[in-house]
C-alpha cells in the first residue's frame, strides 16, 4: 500500500476507537438505566447521514493526578451540525460512558465553539446534558469553561432559539447553562438537576430527601417551573424537541416556517357557541376553546404540570405558527398568580424575540387573593406580565371569551398594553371587578339603610350586571374592536393574522429596560 493508503488507513483507526465512545461495558451500563449513548441520541435527532461532527479528535490535556495517563475519546462530548427536517442545527451531546461525560477546559471548548458557529450562522443550538458535571482534577479550567459557556449562552438568548434536553444527571454549576436556555426537556427516571445533592443536604440540613423528588422530571416541571416538558424517554424527548423546532424561525431576524395544514380558514366551529356555562360559577377547558380555533385542533404545549391556572402553547394559524397564553378556568378559575405570572411572560418574551405573533384567550376574575402571594411577590411578578405584554412588538390578538375583571383585564393584553386588535364573545364580561363585590362598594350605604338589605343589595347587583356583563361598554369605548359569534372565531382571528403579519413596530433606542424581578 502507498503512503496516502496507510495514512487514510490510520484516519480510519483512529476514528473506529473514538466511535467505540467509553467501551462496550460503558455503553452496556448506560443502555440498562434505559438511556441511549450520545451518539445514538444525535442520530435521532438529525435526518439520517446529515450529522458532520467537529473536533473529533480533541482530548482533554490535564497532567494533574495521573490524567496524562488518561484517554478519554472525544473528551466526553460529540459537537456538530446536522439538518432536523431539513433545517440546519447545532448541537452538543455530552458522553456519560467517556469519564462520566466530566466537563473540562476543552470539552468546554468544542461546547463553546458550536455555540458560536450557531450563532454566526444564525441556526438553533441544541444540548443534550448528560454529564457527572465539573472535571475536578482539572480544577479552575474547568470552572472557566461553564463561565465560557454561560457567557455564550446570554449572548445568543434572543438571536437563535436554545434548546437543552437533560438526560442524565446535572448538577451544581451545570445546572445554569441549560436554565439560560429559552427551553429545557426533561426525561422521567434518568434526569436529574439540582445545585447540591441529597448527600449534601443531609448533611447541612439535616433533611433526607431521594435524587428524584429533589431534582426530578416531575419536581422540575410541576414544582419549580425549572424545566418545561417531561418525557417518557429520550426517543421523546428528541421527538418533542422535533416538534418544537417545527414551530420556530431560525433565528431572530426570520418569521417562523408556514406550512400548509390542509385545515380550511373559513372553518366554522357551532360547539363554541356552547361552550361557556350558563352559570358564570362553572368551569370549563379552554383547550377545548384553543383545540377548536387552532389548525387541526393541534397545539404543543410547554409547562403543562407548572401553575396550569395559565395555558401557553404554540400552534398554527392558517399555517402561521402562533404563540398562544389562556386563562384556564378549570384551576383556581383561571386567576392570576405568581407561577402564572412568571410562566406567562418568559413565553411572551421568546415568542416577541423570535417573531411568532400572538393570540391571548382571557377569562380571569383576577389575581389571586392572599397573604403567602402578597408575600411573595404578586406586584413585582404580575407586573413582569405587564411590562413583556408592552415591550412585545408581534402582532397581538385579543379574545375574551367570558370574565375579565381589573388590574387582570389589563394584564392579559388588553388594547392599552398593546393589543393590535381585541375581539369579544357575547358572553365577556369586561369591568374593574364582579357585579357582587362592586355592588357592595358603590352602594354601600344605600344597601345598610335599606328596609331589606338583601333585595336592595340583589336590586343593585342586577343593575351592575346590566351595565358591566357584557362587551359592549368597552365595545362603546373602543377597547373591543369587535364582538363576535364565538363558532366564527377561526375565521376572525386568521383574518386578522394575516392582515398583521407584516406589522412593523419600534420602541425608543435604549440599551435595555429594567425589567421587575
Amino acid at each position: 500500500m502507498g503512503v496516502v493508503d496507510d495514512k487514510i488507513k490510520e484516519l480510519k483507526a483512529r476514528e473506529a476507537k473514538i466511535l467505540e465512545m467509553g467501551g462496550e461495558k460503558a455503553i452496556a451500563k448506560q443502555h440498562e438505566k434505559n438511556k441511549l449513548t450520545a451518539r445514538e441520541r444525535l442520530n435521532l435527532l438529525f435526518d439520517e447521514g446529515t450529522f458532520r461532527e467537529i473536533d473529533m479528535f480533541v482530548n482533554h490535556r490535564c497532567v494533574n493526578f495521573g490524567m496524562q495517563k488518561v484517554d478519554i475519546p472525544s473528551d466526553g462530548v460529540i459537537t456538530g451540525h446536522g439538518l432536523v427536517d431539513g433545517r440546519p442545527v447545532f448541537a452538543f451531546s455530552q458522553d456519560f460512558t467517556a469519564r462520566a461525560g466530566s466537563l473540562g477546559e476543552m470539552h468546554s471548548k468544542k461546547i463553546c465553539k458550536v455555540m458560536d458557529l450557531a450563532l454566526k450562522a444564525g441556526v438553533p443550538f441544541v444540548g443534550i446534558n448528560d454529564s457527572g458535571g465539573a472535571r475536578i482534577q482539572e480544577g479552575v479550567d474547568a470552572l472557566s469553561g461553564y463561565g465560557q459557556i454561560f457567557f455564550r449562552n446570554s449572548a445568543a438568548s434572543g438571536v437563535i432559539p436554545q434548546i437543552s434536553a437533560i438526560m442524565g444527571p446535572t448538577a451544581g454549576g451545570a445546572v445554569y447553562s441549560p436554565a439560560m436556555t429559552d427551553w429545557v426537556f426533561m426525561v422521567k427516571g434518568s434526569s436529574y438537576m439540582f445545585i447540591t445533592g441529597p448527600e449534601v443536604i443531609k448533611a447541612v440540613t439535616g433533611e433526607e430527601i431521594t435524587f428524584e423528588d429533589l431534582g426530578g422530571a416531575k419536581t422540575h416541571n410541576e414544582k419549580s417551573g425549572v424545566a418545561h416538558f417531561a418525557c417518557d424517554s429520550d426517543q421523546d424527548a428528541i421527538d418533542r424537541i422535533k416538534r418544537l423546532l417545527s414551530y420556530l424561525p431560525s433565528n431572530n431576524m426570520e418569521d417562523p416556517p408556514i406550512v400548509d395544514t390542509h385545515d380550511d380558514p373559513r372553518r366554522s366551529d357551532a360547539s363554541l357557541n356552547s361552550v361557556i356555562p350558563d352559570n358564570p360559577n362553572k368551569s370549563y377547558d379552554m383547550k377545548d376553546v384553543i383545540r377548536a380555533i387552532v389548525d387541526n385542533g393541534e397545539f404543543f404545549e410547554p409547562h403543562q404540570y407548572f401553575a396550569p391556572n395559565i395555558v401557553v402553547c404554540f400552534a398554527r394559524l392558517n399555517g402561521r405558527s402562533i404563540g398562544i397564553i389562556a386563562n384556564q378556568p378549570k384551576v383556581l378559575a383561571g386567576c392570576l398568580d405568581i407561577n402564572a405570572s412568571d410562566k406567562a411572560t418568559r413565553f411572551i418574551r421568546f415568542c416577541d424575540a423570535f417573531n411568532i405573533p400572538m393570540l391571548t384567550i382571557a377569562d380571569v376574575p383576577g389575581y389571586l387573593p392572599g397573604s403567602q402571594q402578597e408575600w411573595g411577590g404578586i406586584i413585582r411578578h404580575g407586573a413582569k406580565l405587564l411590562w413583556c405584554y408592552s415591550e412585545a412588538t408581534v402582532p397581538k390578538l385579543l379574545l375574551v371569551t367570558r370574565k375579565d375583571y381589573g388590574g387582570s383585564y389589563l394584564a392579559m393584553c388588553s388594547k392599552d398594553l398593546g393589543a393590535d386588535m381585541a375581539f369579544a364573545w357575547p358572553t365577556a364580561e369586561i369591568a374593574v371587578m364582579g357585579a357582587a363585590g362592586a355592588a357592595n362598594i358603590i352602594h354601600r350605604k344605600e344597601i345598610s339603610l335599606a328596609e331589606d338589605s338583601a333585595a336592595k343589595r340583589q336590586e343593585k347587583i342586577q343593575e351592575y350586571e346590566e351595565l358591566f356583563s357584557n362587551p359592549y361598554q368597552a365595545a362603546n369605548r373602543g377597547y373591543i374592536d369587535a364582538v363576535i359569534e364565538p363558532g366564527e372565531t377561526r375565521a376572525r382571528l386568521i383574518d386578522a393574522l394575516e392582515v398583521l403579519c407584516t406589522k412593523r413596530e419600534t420602541r425608543p433606542p435604549k440599551k435595555h429596560g429594567n425589567i421587575p424581578m
